[in-house]
């Protein structure tokens, strides 16, 4: 619980934001590798750290249960869960179905602003790539996609997608050891970038769709090298669908 702790002075005490505190603290520790699979955690012990009552710990515990991030064993614990690569598919099945709305869109109306806030993020992951700073590179990453729905009006679509993307944000946490070049990833934002600037919809869609399946062929190795932080896909899911692949 250490690298929760040190978190610990970061709450406020206001009506009702406890709880969200908590869940995104403990969220991002389990995303990042800070707690990795088997980590038992203590409703009390956190409760004492943050100096909170059990209610906010316990309504955090239940959203990250409900993620599929923790598993609550009554009388047992509650302990961090594997990564599900079945829930990896799933989650980037659905997230491309959103994103090619929010990208076609984006294109046919080439928002105001939008051009300049891709570039500058782009520019920013180039600068994080550089330094080696991996949490700084993904912040961006997920800035850039948010980017896209916030500057079409569709904020909603990325809050939907960040409650279903839990298992696909801890693997793109560990694949920066040998999965895809962090300059590919830049140039495949360039070519989505490009393509909404452009106003050509089909192009930005097609570059969004590259973009979202590298991690069907980055994940087999992923989860080889990292074999205590998978559970392996069910019967049938040991490669991904037809309608997942390229």
């Amino acid at each position: 619980m250490s690298a929760v702790a040190s978190r610990a002075p970061a709450l406020a005490d206001t009506a009702g934001a406890l709880a969200p505190q908590l869940l995104r603290l403990l969220r991002d520790s389990i995303v990042q590798g800070e707690m990795p699979p088997g980590t038992l955690l203590s409703e009390a012990e956190i409760a004492r750290r943050f100096g909170v009552s059990r209610q906010p710990v316990r309504e955090a515990f239940i959203k990250l249960q409900e993620s599929g991030l923790l598993s609550i064993r009554p009388q047992r614990g509650t302990v961090v869960q594997r990564i599900s690569m079945d829930a990896v598919y799933d989650a980037r099945f659905v997230r491309e179905a959103v994103e090619v709305a929010v990208v076609r869109e984006a294109a046919a109306t080439r928002p105001a602003g939008l051009k300049t806030r891709l570039a500058a993020l782009i520019a920013g992951q180039e600068q994080a790539a550089a330094a080696g700073d991996a949490p700084e590179f993904l912040r961006l990453d997920e800035a850039f996609h948010r980017a896209m729905a916030e500057g079409i009006g569709r904020s909603f679509a990325w809050t939907a997608l960040e409650a279903i993307k839990a298992q696909m944000d801890r693997v793109r946490f560990l694949s920066f050891e040998g999965a895809t070049p962090l300059p590919e990833l830049i140039r495949q934002h360039r070519a989505i970038a490009a393509g909404i600037a452009a106003g050509a919809p089909d192009r930005a869609e097609a570059a969004l769709r590259a973009h979202l399946r590298e991690i069907l062929s980055s994940l087999p190795r992923i989860a080889a090298a990292h074999p205590d932080y998978f559970e392996p896909a069910s019967a049938g899911r040991t490669t991904p669908r037809k309608e997942d692949a390229p």
